[in-house]
């Protein structure tokens, strides 16, 4: 599994750094990944930056191996939350690092809903979001000038997205619309954003309501028309839209710092779509990324230097700059009001547009399908069946949620590191 859409491309292009090290005085940390090649040298120059500032500790990268015992510092995808959280007793909680390391770690500066599913019953972190987005809407504005429609004014509900998909189709564009991350954009951020659960309250998936399954129904008609085109589960929609083959895109905030700069001009950030046809909607979104788990079993002076890379990574100015190339939310409020002070015009709104989305309980909800792995899996399977014309939606919900159910307790085990 790659970590590469969590790490754009972009986001380490700006934080170059070399370091010069004695072999004998740097302890080394390991950081554990699943990039790619291209992104793992990219990060490399990230982490060069901290070694670059002390000559006490040189943190390296290295490949995660299935089934391999954690290492020092571990960079864990969206898909493998679940995963860390069931095999908590090989990591070690976060807040309880930093404290012994006597390094500051206030949970409660962080933004509420980045810290969901990563604190204990007292809110103590345990893991830190080091990398997060919310599902928003981008709209090509050649595309949409091209076809009649005014760029300054996307859609903001999904039938006005059926209404633009219908103009751009009709000028000529091969890929109206397109997403990244199906299950957790048209499955957790869906339902959130319109009001509707995605679990009762005993964590048993319900994400098969009337709200969903005509959600679904609509896509595989615009599916079928050709309004909706889908490549994969991941990420090459981003691409797609990149490329600009794609009028409107719905995917994670962040692919917007992928795109260059002559792109990024002819962009437009613009809220998730929503059904205006519910009440109280739009709702809330919900936040998931990368996050960063300690491994047990070191010493104590290479815990402390785990908690001096954690400290470097919460500094504002180093969120500015991950904010900057790879348009990840700002950790804490003062990373988020330093990033607006600095980044140009465009990437402000797009992270007004992020953060916006967020305001409300709904974006605190705990359980979220995108986030385990077996339950993603499934459901990505049933929507892909449902947009292929193979199944209803009802029926490929109605699958998805009792195959969900059956797999949900091996997948979760959600008893939290004390």
């Amino acid at each position: 599994m790659r970590l590469s859409t969590f790490l754009p491309a972009a986001m380490l292009l700006l934080l170059t750094g070399s370091a010069s090290f004695s072999a004998t005085a740097a302890i080394d940390l390991e950081l554990s990944h699943q990039l790619d090649e291209e992104r793992a040298e990219r990060l490399e120059k990230l982490v060069g930056v901290f070694n670059a500032r002390q000559h006490d500790y040189q943190v390296k990268l290295v490949r995660r191996v299935q089934g391999g015992a954690p290492k020092d510092l571990n960079l864990a995808t969206r898909e493998e939350q679940a995963q860390f959280v069931a095999a908590k007793g090989n990591f070690r909680p976060l807040h309880t690092v930093m404290k012994d390391a006597g390094e500051p770690l206030d949970a409660g500066q962080l933004s509420p809903e980045l810290r969901v599913g990563l604190t204990d019953a007292k809110g103590n972190l345990f893991a830190l979001p080091v990398a997060f987005g919310t599902p928003v809407l981008f709209i090509n504005k050649a595309s949409f000038r091209k076809a009649g429609l005014d760029p300054e004014k996307p859609p903001r509900t999904w039938i006005e997205v059926q209404k633009a998909a219908d103009k751009l189709f009709d000028a000529g564009s091969s890929c109206p619309y397109t997403t990244s991350w199906p299950a957790w954009v048209h499955i957790d951020n869906l339902s959130t954003w319109n009001g509707v659960p995605v679990a009762d309250g005993k964590g048993r998936l319900m994400f098969n309501s009337l709200v969903q399954v005509k959600h679904m129904a609509m896509l595989t008609t615009w599916a079928k028309a050709r309004f909706f085109i889908y490549f994969d589960r991941r990420d090459e929609a981003d691409r797609r839209f990149a490329a600009g083959e794609c009028g409107m895109l719905t995917s994670t905030s962040s692919a917007f710092a992928t795109l260059d700069a002559q792109r990024k001009k002819d962009t437009g950030v613009s809220p998730l779509p929503y059904h205006d046809d519910l009440p109280g909607v739009p709702a809330q979104t919900v936040a998931s990324g990368a996050s960063l788990w300690v491994g047990t079993g070191q010493k104590a002076v290479e815990y402390k230097g785990v908690a001096r890379f954690v400290s470097f990574l919460l500094e504002p100015e180093i969120q500015v700059q991950l904010t900057t190339a790879g348009g990840f939310l700002p950790m804490t409020a003062a990373a988020r009001a330093a990033a607006g002070s600095k980044l140009l015009k465009d990437d402000v709104v797009g992270l007004n547009v992020a953060y916006n989305q967020l305001k409300g309980p709904g974006a605190l909800n705990p359980v979220r399908v995108s986030e385990i792995d077996k339950v993603r899996i499934i459901v990505e399977e049933e929507l892909e069946a449902t947009w292929s014309g193979k199944k209803t939606a009802k029926q490929a919900l109605d699958v998805a949620v009792e195959r969900g159910n059956a797999v949900l307790p091996a997948a979760l085990r959600t008893q939290l590191p004390k």
